[in-house]
């Protein structure tokens, strides 16, 4: 991209323009998408307010310090941040040729959790131990790559003009790229970031032209892969308890059944404009569980009723629409596909997790993105709103 009007953001290029033009005109500041940075922003600045709102008074977990969970979630939505900027930075183009080692180095991560070097946090063995009482979810880096890498592959001959749309040998090579890391991730094992995972190769394969005959096969594959997980006992019996609870809420009210219950009475009891800020009785007597991680709407729910609940669902509609446009705009497939990617994932797991809470899927511990309390999965969006920031400064000053 030349000529008198183009800007080459820094990493992009030979013509390296510096921060210092940053708001010039055609500068980076002008060209990146402002609704999808202050929706993520918003919905990460609520999300604190409902994590101190779930944890101030629930000494056991906060160290004896109210202000314990707050400051933290600030802190990783700030490094979540850097790790924009870094990634618009670098670019989703300099990160495409970065892919194989990304990818190592993910792989590498979620197999350390098989190691003794893996922890179980509320009974998912997910997560690495690091010094000064920190965790890694490597999973949630895990969905990064595979996006990237599908990407890599399914738009390389594409965007090479060498091939209208990928052929089945590309379709099943990203395939392959992507069975491994879920598999591992299988067997920890983690069944609601492999459905994700499964919703971001479908997004993928749709947005990248190929034959709907792949979807279709890895729909019915998915049955069956259902069925056989079901059959050889890879879950845990917690997990297959959960299930069970979905199917029938009223199986086990007091045990498996628990969590889901008390969500809904929190949620229902909200009405319109809800108790009020740290007034709720279902947070203040810390009657639901996890309620600053996978249970995190309730509190919205409850606190701030209809109107804060929707607030959050409208927030994550604006950052979906945007990034369906940015995936609608760019001239290259690798970039839409990586957007798709990011619709996909994004999309399927607020789904699933405001879902949960409301009774209507099962609980499956995923995280509200930027809402719930998580460094990994505050790290792993950010990154993705950089990506996608990344693919709409790089497109041609014309769209």
């Amino acid at each position: 991209m030349t000529g008198a009007n183009s800007f080459q953001v820094s990493g992009y290029g030979p013509e390296r323009a510096g921060w210092t033009r940053l708001f010039a005109r055609d500068s980076l500041a002008r060209r990146l998408d402002w609704p999808i940075l202050t929706a993520a922003l918003a919905l990460s600045l609520i999300g604190s307010v409902l994590v101190f709102s779930a944890t101030r008074n629930r000494t056991e977990i906060n160290q004896g310090d109210q202000y314990y969970f707050l400051l933290r979630h600030l802190l990783n939505t700030g490094i979540g941040l850097a790790l924009m900027v870094g990634t618009i930075w670098l670019g989703h183009r300099t990160l495409r040729t970065a892919v194989p080692i990304l990818y190592g180095v993910s792989v590498f991560l979620i197999l350390l959790v098989l190691t003794p070097l893996g922890s179980t946090i509320n009974g998912a063995h997910s997560w690495i131990k690091l010094p000064g009482g920190f965790s890694l979810q490597p999973s949630e880096f895990v969905k990064v790559t595979i996006i990237l890498g599908m990407a890599m592959l399914l738009a390389a001959r594409v965007d090479a003009g060498d091939k209208p749309y990928p052929d089945h040998r590309t379709v099943l090579q990203a395939l392959g790229l992507a069975a491994v890391p879920m598999l591992i991730v299988l067997l920890m094992p983690d069944l609601g970031s492999v459905m994700v995972m499964v919703v971001i190769v479908l997004g993928v394969l749709l947005a990248s032209g190929a034959s709907n005959r792949w979807v279709l096969g890895l729909l019915s594959a998915g049955a069956i892969g259902g069925i056989a997980v079901w059959q050889l006992q890879i879950l845990d019996e917690y997990q297959i308890a959960r299930f069970a609870a979905f199917a029938n809420p009223e199986l086990d009210p007091a045990g498996v059944g628990y969590n889901t219950n008390q969500a809904r009475i929190a949620i229902g009891s909200g009405g319109l404009t809800g108790a009020g800020l740290f007034h709720g009785s279902q947070t203040t007597g810390q009657f639901v569980p996890e309620q600053q991680t996978d249970f995190v709407f309730t509190v919205a729910g409850e606190e701030l009723g209809f109107v804060g609940g929707g607030l959050i669902i409208f927030l994550l509609g604006i950052l979906l629409w945007r990034a369906c446009r940015i995936a609608r705009e760019t001239t290259e497939l690798y970039g839409t596909i990586v957007a798709a990617g990011i619709v996909a994932w994004f999309a399927f797991q607020a789904f699933e997790n405001i879902g949960m809470t409301l009774g209507i899927m099962p609980v499956t511990g995923l995280p509200l993105p930027f809402v719930s309390y998580g460094g990994s999965s505050m790290f792993a969006v950010w990154v993705a709103v950089g990506l996608l920031q990344s693919i709409r400064v790089q497109r041609p000053m014309s769209a």
